[in-house]
């Protein structure tokens, strides 16, 4: 029987209703102060024990950064959640808890630019080995990860938008008591949710859909309440990157209108998806939806996705025609944005960044944003009328 009931509506009651607020506030106050106090000195000395939780000082713990955290454990369905000052605070801190000069980690192919970075630089020099694998080939996952320390996923995969089958890449790494963990930024909880398919740990940049107004830069890493805890204790304090008041507040208001907004994104990107793969002008498209099907535990997708232009095509033309899609990097707001891929490989410092990234000089990468399908599409026709080389 149906009852009418949605398979959002579960995210939606955690994102739209909280328990009661001091004063009677409809939305959580923002505890702005980098300090607490104490009542005695006898509550002082319970809390350094540990015998007591409470704040002592913002970059530790703060109520409004509590209850984002709170927030997001309930939608990836944790223990507990950290969040930090950015996305790439949360994957550093995260991998750096867990690995030790000469660890070696396994990451999934064409991962997020700056986690590639990280991994280069860094933990290069800390000599931990960073064994790259195609997350499509579940024998060559198995053959690399005996001996590592971390398996670290992202699904779908940055730029070629590659999605994995998440669960049996997670089933691998417990087996070889390897700590998976996975970018889940592009699909949210809404799509896709990696702890219940198996992953110890599932973070974000928070910067993008979680806030989904492009107004705050933020991460977060959500799992169970003891690789949390460690987290918490041996780098959050320590590295620093920790979240203010204001911007868990800006991300309390995001995750609110989360289940609706990813709605919207997927319904729009992928009618543009499809008619961007039947334009003459263009090569191939880059979206998940567009294969013959999702693999297990994605259960929608996003409003990233990247595609390439023919050689008829001037690409600086078609990017400087652009109205209502502009050029910018990030993604997840409200606002329709576009990243040429040779201008991506144009950027300093980035060694074989081309099959590192998994980037083509001549696609581009889209995020449909909330204008409304009809008049983006009318903006990407009159892009590509406007740029035909003759």
């Amino acid at each position: 029987m149906n009852d009418g009931s949605s398979p959002l509506d579960p995210f939606s009651l955690i994102a739209a209703h909280d328990e009661a607020h001091a004063y009677g506030a409809v939305v959580p106050p923002i505890v702005q102060t980098s300090l607490f106090t104490f009542a005695s000195y006898e509550e002082m000395l319970e809390t350094y024990r540990g015998e007591k939780v409470r704040p002592v000082y913002s970059r530790g713990l703060n109520p409004t950064v509590r209850h984002f955290e709170e927030m997001l454990a309930k939608l990836e369905g944790g223990e507990d959640a950290l969040g930090f000052a950015s996305g790439m605070a949360a994957i550093a801190s995260s991998i750096l808890t867990f690995v030790e000069p000469g660890d070696r980690i396994v990451a999934v192919r064409h991962v997020y630019p700056d986690a590639f970075r990280l991994f280069g630089t860094i933990l290069k020099r800390m000599r931990v080995e960073v064994t790259y694998v195609d997350g499509h080939d579940e024998d060559a996952v198995a053959r690399a990860l005996p001996g590592a320390r971390i398996l670290y996923l992202e699904s779908p995969v940055s730029w070629v938008m590659e999605a994995h089958d998440v669960g049996a890449l997670a089933a691998l790494a417990r087996k070889e008591g390897v700590i998976s963990i996975i970018d889940n930024s592009w699909a949210t909880p809404v799509f896709q949710r990696p702890l219940a398919l198996g992953t110890d740990l599932v973070l974000h940049s928070a910067s993008k859909y979680l806030g989904g107004h492009s107004d705050v830069v933020a991460g977060v890493v959500a799992g169970s309440a003891e690789l949390i805890g460690r987290i918490r204790s041996e780098a959050l304090p320590y590295l620093g990157g920790k979240l203010s008041p204001f911007d868990a507040w800006l991300l309390i208001r995001g995750l609110r209108t989360l289940p609706v907004r990813m709605k919207a994104h997927e319904a729009s990107a992928l009618e543009i998806a499809r008619r961007l793969q039947a334009h003459e002008r263009v090569g191939e498209v880059f979206h998940p939806a567009l294969a013959n099907r999702l693999p297990p535990g994605l259960e929608g997708t996003s409003g990233l996705f990247s595609f390439t232009l023919r050689e008829d095509t001037d690409i600086a033309g078609f990017c400087n025609h652009l109205k209502l899609f502009q050029l910018g990097v990030s993604w997840g707001g409200h606002e329709s944005l576009i990243v040429p891929g040779e201008v991506v490989l144009q950027q300093k410092a980035q060694p074989n960044s081309a099959q590192a990234f998994g980037i083509d000089p001549r696609s581009v990468r889209i995020h449909v944003g909330l204008e409304g399908t009809t008049a983006l599409w009318r903006d990407l026709e009159a892009a590509f009328a406007a740029s035909q080389n003759q």
